[in-house]
């Protein structure tokens, strides 16, 4: 669609009608007033897109999950002063893949306007935490429990654990304590474990109304990104190999992984170095 007024869409309708209509070169060009010369002229890339080129492609077989424009974000981290539309077009004619997107979910809303669900307004104010199945090579069933901070969207921990462990804890390190946490109303959520561990870190519980996922849209989008970005894509022969890949994709998530809510950021970037070449993946290895 749209007027054949550049060079390139002249090229391209040209070699549509040779294709197409089985007519000669010479003909199309004549019809759509293209010369021939500039029909033939392939404008040759310069050094600096191709290192462009290359380091898209490079970023795109690491993350093979981002879009351009969170790969946009991470060229960007490295230095180049490129826009998503420069990315989008080498994007597109590399043939790279773009993700699909996500159907949108609505939220519950009460007849005043303002929404049920509590709003994170600091850090440590609302952690969400929710399981995630899988399985290994042998069929063995898979729990992974997820705990996201609302307010930063940093992903506190991730524990793996087989079906019927019944252990469970705070993460590790100094993000603090929670003031509320959310979660399901499920037996999982209710175990006198948890319970206790509640109780004894102070935290004031937060129960999402029965069916209603969307009101934990914070840990459900992050399950979806880890199954799509790593359990979909890995095939785990041990518990011991779970623990040590997934515990790899946090740090990528918290620390290298542009979020786009944050405006491109990572939740956690103050402690990462893009400033080399090396492959993000290699170093953290």
């Amino acid at each position: 669609g749209g007027k054949l007024l550049s060079p390139t869409r002249r090229r391209q309708c040209v070699d549509r009608a040779v294709e197409v209509l089985g007519v000669s070169e010479r003909r199309a060009c004549k019809v759509i007033e293209q010369p021939r010369s500039t029909q033939r002229y392939e404008l040759p890339p310069s050094d600096e897109e191709r290192s462009l080129t290359e380091d898209i492609v490079e970023l795109a077989r690491e993350f093979g999950r981002y879009g351009y424009r969170r790969i946009t974000a991470l060229l960007r981290n490295r230095g180049w002063r490129v826009n998503h539309k420069g990315v989008e077009r080498i994007w597109r004619r590399e043939g790279l893949k773009v993700p699909s997107k996500q159907p949108k979910r609505g939220r519950l809303w009460l007849n005043d306007g303002s929404c049920i669900r509590l709003r994170p307004e600091k850090r440590n104010h609302v952690w969400t935490y929710d399981f995630v199945m899988d399985r290994t090579r042998d069929g063995r069933a898979l729990r992974i429990l997820t705990v996201i901070d609302e307010y930063t969207r940093e992903c506190l921990a991730i524990r793996v654990g087989r079906r019927g462990d019944r252990r469970t804890g705070g993460p590790d390190g100094d993000q603090g304590l929670p003031e509320h946490i959310r979660s399901d109303n499920g037996p999982e959520f209710t175990a006198k474990a948890v319970r206790a561990w509640l109780d004894q870190v102070g935290a004031k519980t937060l129960y999402i109304e029965p069916g209603s996922p969307w009101e934990n849209g914070y840990v459900e989008s992050f399950n979806g990104k880890l199954r799509d970005e790593l359990l979909n894509r890995e095939v785990f022969d041990t518990l011991r190999e779970t623990r040590i890949l997934v515990e790899r994709y946090r740090e990528i998530y918290n620390r290298v992984r542009p979020h786009s809510s944050l405006g491109y950021r990572p939740p956690a970037p103050e402690t990462v170095d893009l400033s080399t070449r090396t492959p993000i993946l290699a170093r953290l290895t």
